[in-house]
C-alpha cells in the first residue's frame, strides 16, 4: 500500500466534505463498531430510534482486513467492511457515530469523514483519544479552526471528542452525542450498542471453533 498516494486521495477527498446541517429530520441514528479475529473484521452496526434509544435493527458483516493498522489511514483498513454491515440493513439510519475521528484528523479525512462520502450519509466523529490540537473552552483547535467538541459523559471516565464527519456541523454533532447518550455508558448509545453487539458476534464465532 503506497501511503504518499493514499496521503494525496485523502485530500482530495477532504475537499468534498461539507460541515454543515445537509439533512432532514433524524428519525433513526446508526453506530458501528468493529471487532477483529483472525485476520478479519467484523463490522457491527445498531440503528437506534432517535428519540427513545430503543433499538430498531442491528446487522453484521465479516470481511478480510484489507490492510494492517496504520496511524490516519483507520479508514482504508476497516470501512469496507462497516459499508459490508450498512447494505444489510432494512432500515438504514438518517445519520451515522463512528468510533473513529472526522475531521480531527491531519488532513481533514478521518474515518467517520473517509465513511461519510463513501455512502453519502451524514456521519459524526466520536474518538476515545485525542490525536491532535488544543483543547480551548470545551473545542479542541487546530491551526485556529474548532475541529471537534470536548465531551464527558460518564463521571469519572475520561472525555471524548465529536467531530463533524460528513454534512453535519460541529455544534449539531456536539448536540446529537449528547441527545444520544446515557450517564452510565462514556460512548452514545449506538456506538455502545454496536459494540456490544460487535463483541457478542465475535464470541460466539470463537465458540464454535
Amino acid at each position: 500500500m503506497n501511503i504518499i498516494e493514499l496521503k494525496k486521495e485523502q485530500i482530495k477527498l477532504a475537499k468534498k466534505v461539507v460541515v454543515k446541517d445537509d439533512f432532514d429530520d433524524i428519525k433513526y441514528i446508526g453506530g458501528c463498531d468493529q471487532a477483529f479475529m483472525n485476520g478479519k473484521i467484523i463490522s457491527a452496526i445498531a440503528v437506534l430510534d432517535c428519540e427513545t434509544l430503543e433499538v430498531v435493527e442491528k446487522k453484521y458483516a465479516i470481511v478480510d482486513a484489507p490492510l494492517p493498522y496504520m496511524p490516519g489511514f483507520l479508514s482504508y483498513r476497516e470501512s469496507p467492511a462497516v459499508v459490508e454491515a450498512v447494505i444489510k440493513l432494512k432500515q438504514k439510519p438518517d445519520i451515522m457515530m463512528v468510533p473513529a475521528n472526522g475531521i480531527l484528523h491531519p488532513r481533514k479525512m478521518g474515518m467517520a469523514s473517509h465513511l461519510g462520502i463513501i455512502l453519502d450519509m451524514p456521519t459524526i466523529g466520536v474518538a476515545k483519544k485525542l490525536v491532535m490540537g488544543e483543547e480551548e473552552k470545551g473545542k479542541i483547535v487546530v491551526e485556529g479552526e474548532k475541529r471537534a467538541a470536548v465531551l464527558k459523559i460518564k463521571e469519572h471516565s475520561n472525555p471524548i471528542y465529536v467531530s463533524p464527519g460528513h454534512r453535519v456541523s460541529l455544534r449539531t454533532a456536539t448536540d446529537l452525542v449528547k441527545k444520544a447518550s446515557v450517564k452510565n455508558h462514556k460512548l452514545p448509545e449506538p456506538i455502545h450498542e454496536a459494540h456490544k453487539y460487535s463483541n457478542k458476534i465475535k464470541k460466539r464465532l470463537l465458540e464454535r471453533r
